[in-house]
Formats: C-alpha cells, structure tokens, sequence
C-alpha cells in the first residue's frame, strides 16, 4: 500500500486506475528568424486561433459549470492580447531576431515567475493562467493538437498540475477524480473540479508518478488522501466511508419539503448562497427556503464594461421570479480586493481588502450604485427582493444609501416604473466596527446578514486569501463567535431578523451555538441545504448553549 498526503480541495471518495495526463506539447528550440514581420503575422493567425478555441470552451463551460467558471475563459481570452504580455514577447523578438515561438515562451515563463514571486495566495495561483494560455498559443503556432485523456474506462486523472483549459475539455465521463502534484484550493482548475462535482486532491508531490499509472487507487477529497492499492483494513474503512456517503446522499431526499423547525419548534429558515442567474436550479433541486445571498458583482466580473441597469434588470428580475414568492437577498456591487474588473480602473492598494471595496466603491461612484439599485428596485416589482449593503462600518454609510434608494424610488414613480417601495433593505456585519454599533445600525435597517469569511478575517487580522496561516485563521475562534452573538442580541433588540451569510452556515458542529445565539436564518450553498435540515430537525434548541464561546 502506498499512501501520499495532500490537500482535499472537492469533497468525495471514488477509487479506479491512476492514469497520467498526456501532453504533446513539443519542445521550443531558439532559432533565427528570416522575416520579423511574418513572425508576427504567424503570431497574429495563432492569437486569433487561441481566442476562437478559448470562446469555444467559455460556451461549453458555462453550459457545464455556469457563468462564474465561463469567465475564467473570457479572462484568458483578454489576456491573450494583454499589451504588457504583448509587449514583452515584441521586445524578445526584436532584440534576439528570434523565432516567435521562442519569444512566446520567454514572455510567459516572465510573467507566470512574476506572478509566483507574489505573496498573494490568490495571485500566486494566476501563474496557472499565464501558463495555459502560453501552451495554447505556442500549440496554434507549432501546429499541435491539445493532448489529454485518451483511456478507455473511467480514470482517477493525475498530472502535475490542471490547467483551467484542460479541466473543462476532459470528458468527465470517464473521469473519477483529480490528483494533481501541484495546485492549490485557489486555482481555477480546483474551483472547477467542484463545481463539477469531482472530487480533487492537489499538493501530492513528487510522491505520485508516472509508474502508478494502472494501478488501482482510492482518492479522498474530503482528507485529501491518495492511496494506491490499500491493505484490506484501509481497503474496508475507505469502502465503508463511500458506501454511507452514497446511503447519506439517499437519506437527505426525505428532506425535501420538510419545514426547517428543531424538535421543540424553534424555526431557522435555510436559504442559499448564488452567484448567478443560472444557479437558481440548484437552488431549486436542494429544496432552498429562498435566496439569503445572490452576488451581483459576478455579473460585473463576467462583463467586459459596466453592465447596463437592463442587463442587470433581467438578471435580477428572472431570479426573482423563478424563485416564486421567496425572499431573494440581493448584495449590490461587493468588487475590490481579491474581486477585481479591469474595466473599474481600481487603484493598485497595498492591502486591497481593507482599502476601497464594496460599498466604499459605491458611493464613490454614486452613477454606478444609482444603475444597479434601479435594477434591483425594477426587479422588485416581480418576487420578494431584498437590498443588502455590504461592507458597513458606520451609520452615515447607511444614511447614504438609504438617501440613494429613496432617490432612485422617486425617479421610478415620476416614470411610471412599477417596483415594490417596501423593499427590505439589510446590511452585510462583517467588521469588528459593524459589531460594535450593531446597535445604532440596526436602528436604519430591516435585517443583519453576517458575513463570517470577512468577520473572521478582520477579527483575527488573518488574511483569508492566505493557504499558510493554517490554523491561525480558525472560524470557530472565541472572538468571532462572540461578535455574533453581539450582532444577534442588537438586531434582536431592535426588532429585526439576523442570519448568516458566510461559509461558517454550513457548519453543522456549529448549528448548536448558532441555535443558542439565536440565529433566524442561515444561507449556505445549495448542496449544504438537506444536511443542515436533516441535523436542525433532530436538535433541540432550548438545550443548546453558548460553551463555544468560551477560550
């Protein structure tokens, strides 16, 4: 038995062959060139080449994965033509008069080092990116076709490292999982792998090799183990822990349509968390209360300029009513820090997480703010929307918005513009500041919505972009669950509902705290809705207590 540790970065257990990736890429080799102007022409032909095949892929993933993972294709399409990555490979091919594929390669083991040279976790894995689109040129211009999986049966895939590109051109069919050497929970092609829902393991190391190819393996993306060709005793501990996974999956079908209510009749309603139009069918299949967080600044980042309120209308208006009477929490514009469009020309920050994002890029851009909250206002007109501001640290913010909003009401009226004037606006607790005059805020708003991902990431100055802090940045710590239960107890006295918004909803170890707190409403990812039911319904709130909150 031979057992590598690596990170789980998909949740899952499946077992079958080990097979390794097979790229054709064919070595580069220096060579002078004849003609610098049909060098560039040939690379012109092969830009237009890498373009059209990566639209080509950005439709067949939003088709597969939705809108959020098509953009990770429309971006490598951008940065084909990207003027500094252009210009670098210019500059190779005039100051060496060299084949352009040389000049190809050169730009993109610069920019793929710069961007590894980075602290940035999320940064760091763009060198991924550079790296792909680089292949894919360098491919067009040598006349290679993409190389991949060419097995007959079903295969646990392994290579160094996947590719966005690659990811979505596998045929899952014959996929069972990913194994990759290299990687991280950041890169695209983990963030694709669940949202296809395959399961991952990535940071193997050298441990795993081209030899293990055929032999029989088990992956677990949950402990983030590979383990080829177990003993009998791992071989029945691995079986028993898939075979309840499937007898789980079976038993949390019983939970659709079940009320969301302990056994002693406390009720917390459980919506889910979207980022897309699209992703209201999983909404839908897990049975969601509604909708506790749509991020709208998705629509902006899978846009190449500003989208119009039209635009944004639809998007809104068509959640909204698919969702048939339930409550729709829609977060107006959350871009900055680790969400960036090129198109905002946000100003390069030392520490863009605490510098000008949210709603601090709203009224800042008051023509913005004033598009997208028409939108929402218009959209009201067809569902139960509600308004959430995000990122509020003090009440003249919220006075802003609230002034913004009842401009945009007035314009609406004045044009005969149907839309709801009692529209629910709430605000997004996610700062230590938020927390401590939870009760004045709460006194301008109809609802709190914690986002803990940010809370914990303020409260224990840990950046949550950051796979080295490790246990240091720890969701369950003391603090972070203390300033939920001052959030809780300001909202309460003042009449107003609180949930939680944040990845922290999905955790059941915690549903007891959350239940003592008293929490009314948690939004978690459509796959986390069954779970968190099945395990509200057999708790009893009056027994729970707040021991979590203690050091």
């Amino acid at each position: 038995m031979i057992l590598i540790q690596g990170k789980g970065v998909s949740a899952g257990v499946e077992h079958g062959p080990i097979y390794f990736y097979h790229r054709t890429d064919a070595a580069v080799v220096k060579r002078p060139a004849q003609d610098l102007e049909q060098e560039k022409r040939r690379l012109a032909e092969a830009q237009e080449k890498t373009k059209a095949q990566l639209e080509v892929l950005a439709k067949k993933c939003r088709r597969e994965a939705g809108d959020k993972s098509a953009v990770l294709f429309e971006t490598h399409a951008m940065f084909v033509d990207d003027e500094d990555y252009m210009a670098a490979i210019m500059n190779t091919l005039r100051e060496e008069r060299c084949c352009i594929e040389y000049a190809v390669q050169q730009a993109g083991v610069q920019f793929a080092e710069m961007f590894v040279n980075m602290d940035d976790a999320y940064m760091k894995a763009r060198a991924a990116d550079v790296r792909d689109v680089t292949r894919r040129i360098l491919n067009n211009l040598m006349g290679i076709t993409a190389g991949g999986l060419d097995a007959e049966e079903a295969v646990i895939l392994c290579t160094d490292d996947l590719a966005p590109s690659e990811t979505i051109q596998l045929d899952k069919s014959r996929i069972l999982a990913f194994a990759t050497r290299n990687g991280s929970g950041n890169s695209h092609a983990a963030i694709l792998a669940r949202t296809m829902g395959i399961p991952a393991v990535c940071g193997l190391g050298e441990s795993l090799k081209p030899e293990h190819t055929g032999r029989l393996a088990y992956i677990d993306g949950e402990t983030g183990q590979l383990i080829i060709e177990p003993d009998e005793l791992t071989l029945a501990a691995i079986k028993d822990k898939h075979e309840k996974q499937i007898e789980t999956k079976k038993l949390l079908q019983s939970m659709k349509g079940k009320e969301d209510v302990t056994l002693d009749g406390r009720r917390v309603s459980i919506c889910c968390n979207i980022n897309t139009p699209e992703d209201v069918t999983a909404v839908q299949a897990n049975d969601g209360r509604g909708i506790g967080l749509f991020r709208s600044e998705f629509l902006y980042l899978a846009a190449k300029d500003y989208p119009t309120e039209e635009e944004q209308f639809q998007a809104y208006r068509a959640v909204a009513a698919a969702m048939g009477g339930k409550r729709v929490i829609i977060r107006t514009l959350d871009i900055g820090a680790d969400k960036q469009a090129a198109y905002f020309r946000l100003a390069r920050e030392t520490n863009p997480a605490m510098g000008v994002r949210a709603i601090r890029v709203c009224l800042n851009r008051p023509e913005v703010f004033r598009t997208q909250l028409r939108a929402l206002y218009r959209a009201s007109a067809y569902g139960k929307v509600a308004i959430m501001f995000p990122m509020i640290t003090s009440v003249w913010e919220i006075k802003e918005c609230r002034r913004a909003c009842e401009s945009v009401m007035q314009e609406l009226a004045e044009e005969g513009i149907p839309f709801n004037p009692d529209t629910e606006i709430g605000i997004m607790i996610e700062t230590p500041a938020s927390v401590l005059i939870a009760r004045d805020l709460a006194k301008h708003v109809d609802f709190f919505s914690v986002g803990t991902n940010d809370l914990t990431q303020y409260t224990l100055a840990c950046d949550r972009q950051c796979n080295d802090l490790g246990k240091f940045f720890d969701p369950h710590h003391p603090a972070v669950l203390r300033a939920l239960k001052m959030a809780a107890d300001a909202a309460h006295a003042n009449g107003i509902w609180i949930g939680i918004c944040g990845e922290l909803g999905g955790d059941l170890r915690l549903l007891p705290t959350f239940l003592a707190i008293g929490i009314d409403e948690l939004s978690v990812s459509p796959s986390s809705v069954l779970p968190l039911r099945a395990e509200l319904r057999r708790s009893i709130a009056k027994t729970c207590g707040l021991e979590m909150l203690e050091c």
